[in-house]
């Protein structure tokens, strides 16, 4: 779909602050959850224990509120609560087998290219969303959450040619335009939008239009789309300690520069692009990194090409087990979109004719292990039965002789054990 630019913003939205910004209410949210969420840090034990779990007790009375001993309760588990999925290119397009493949195992995507600026903007004021579009469109008909990636890119090798080009305000309007119309036409629809992606490693736009073009791009992407989280997102911060533009310490002092500027940043993007994983260093990073009180994903998981595909599962299982039972971390997206003979940016899940390669098999293996798979009991001698369960959505039942029931049940996170109360009618 080609489209014009709408009317063309004036250069004040987007203009450099010159007072201090007042905390944003969405900053005291966070400090809220930060209070909250040092709480199950100090829950948690020295190797993590997932979080993902909850104890339920199932309370089955008849309509006068006498117990009923002995009766049959099922449960199962129909969908996950922890968002866990994989990048998705268009090859996914007109494609059933792989569509197939991927709603069967995963609730969350990000599309790989087709949300960029190059990729959206090749020419100047010739857009086109066809592909984010129709890619949009599948994972909305499967109910899958989609992240949105990226608004800008500070690495001017991925900025479109035409924007490198340009200087001052013709640039402030041209990334006004970009936001405008990007989030305009996305409103509501993507749940994270990676507002300038990779900060720690370039700044192509803070060059050009000054050291608060990234607390502006924020604020108008706050105001343009108010409730989709709004995150930093860069490489080599959990992978490894050699990078010393991306250290733990720079990453947090670069979201306290934003939060002080009155950027809107509510979430930490770590992509995760792995060589071998020191899993200890992981930890310590996303201890650190939980100190600030805002939701954590891993956003772009892979393992290096440079390792046998056997050597790429072990390594993927031991950082998708650190991701998963860490309190801080609250999603985690693999970067394993599938290309034509068996080529994915680094590391694939599957073949051409998707069957599973070794790291395919990791993740069947953990999202079976991750999943509740309680087939049931009978009520004690309280007229109760207990199990843990991993969060989600659950259909339960309750029986006894010819009278049944059957009801859902929403097991979100929570430190108190979750009861239910079930009435048989006798």
């Amino acid at each position: 779909m080609i489209e014009s630019h709408a009317k063309k913003p004036t250069s004040k939205h987007l203009s450099r602050k010159t007072l201090p910004a007042p905390i944003p209410t969405r900053t005291l949210a966070a400090r809220r959850r930060l209070r909250t969420r040092k709480a199950q840090l100090t829950k948690a034990n020295s190797f993590h224990s997932p979080r993902q779990k909850r104890a339920v007790l199932i309370h089955v009375s008849d309509s006068e509120g006498n117990r009923i001993t002995g009766a049959s309760v099922s449960v199962q588990q129909i969908s996950r609560d922890f968002p866990f999925g994989s990048a998705i290119a268009k090859t996914i397009l007109g494609n059933p087998k792989y569509q197939q493949w991927f709603v069967e195992r995963f609730n969350a995507a990000v599309f790989e290219n087709e949300l960029k600026w190059y990729a959206t903007e090749q020419q100047r004021g010739h857009l086109n969303y066809t592909l984010a579009d129709e890619m949009l469109r599948f994972v909305r008909a499967h109910q899958i959450l989609p992240r949105g990636h990226n608004i800008f890119w500070e690495n001017p090798k991925y900025t479109p040619a035409w924007v490198r080009n340009l200087t001052g305000d013709d640039l402030r309007y041209a990334v006004s335009s970009r936001i405008e119309s990007l989030l305009s036409r996305y409103k509501g629809d993507f749940v994270h939008w990676d507002v300038s992606n990779e900060m720690l490693h370039f700044d192509f736009y803070e060059r050009r239009l000054g050291p608060n073009a990234s607390d502006e791009f924020f604020a108008a992407a706050q105001k343009a789309d108010p409730l989709a989280t709004l995150f930093m997102n860069d490489f080599n911060v959990v992978e490894g300690c050699e990078d010393a533009r991306s250290e733990t310490d720079s990453y947090v002092a670069r979201m306290r520069e934003l939060v002080r500027g009155g950027a809107a940043l509510e979430g930490i993007g770590l992509e995760g692009h792995f060589g071998k994983p020191d899993v200890a260093l992981m930890r310590a990073v996303l201890d650190k990194l939980g100190t600030m009180g805002l939701p954590i994903w891993l956003t772009e998981v892979d393992i290096a090409g440079s390792f046998d595909r056997k050597m790429q599962a072990k390594y993927l299982e031991e950082v998708l087990r650190e991701g998963f039972s860490h309190p801080w971390v609250d999603g985690i997206i693999l970067w394993t979109a599938l290309h034509p003979n068996t080529t994915c940016y680094q590391m694939c899940l599957t073949d051409d004719d998707f069957q599973n390669l070794p790291a395919g098999d990791v993740v069947d293996r953990l999202l079976e292990e991750w999943q509740t798979r309680v087939a049931g009991g009978e009520t004690d001698d309280h007229g109760t039965y207990s199990f843990d369960g991993f969060l989600g959505e659950y259909k339960i039942g309750a029986s006894i002789g010819n009278n049944s029931v059957e009801t859902r049940m929403s097991l979100c996170r929570g430190d108190e054990t979750k009861h239910l109360n079930i009435q048989l009618l006798l």
